[in-house]
């Protein structure tokens, strides 16, 4: 069935992530939803982002966003520290349960990963990735990684 790939795709991907927030729930960091693994990936790739950037790369109202970073801070994954260059502004950054909690879902795609080499072979997993990363590039724009609401 030639439609069936996308929804293939989106199958695989909750499986990985259901399975990560078992772990996480089972490490410590059952508080954690779906959502906040969103803000944790952006954060982790840059040296923190205010409430706006947040809410343009979530897809949501700044107000959302405020909302959704206090909920973090008040949880212990995310500080507020002042803006370097706007002192009207405050950046929000990975706090370090936030980067704990990054590392052990780092770790559970690693351990998963493994299993898919044992599952359908190395050469395999290392095309499905090429394969992946060419579909994402051909779109010619950034995709950025967030949910769709």
């Amino acid at each position: 069935m030639a439609a069936e790939i996308p929804a293939l795709l989106a199958m695989a991907f909750r499986s990985v992530m259901d399975e990560v927030h078992e772990h996480l729930a089972a490490e410590g960091f059952g508080d954690v939803r779906p959502a906040h693994g969103f803000v944790f990936q952006y954060l982790s790739h840059r040296e923190g982002a205010t409430a706006v950037e947040l809410g343009q790369h979530l897809g949501v109202t700044k107000q959302a966003a405020v909302q959704l970073v206090d909920e973090l801070e008040q949880r212990g994954y995310v500080e507020r520290r002042p803006h370097p260059t706007d002192g009207r502004s405050r950046m929000v950054v990975l706090a370090p349960r936030g980067w704990a909690c990054v590392e052990r879902v780092v770790a559970v795609w690693t351990e998963i990963e493994r299993r898919w080499v044992d599952l359908i072979g190395a050469d395999q997993v290392h095309r499905l990735r090429a394969d992946l990363r060419a579909i994402v590039a051909e779109s010619g724009q950034p995709v950025a990684l967030r949910p769709v609401w």
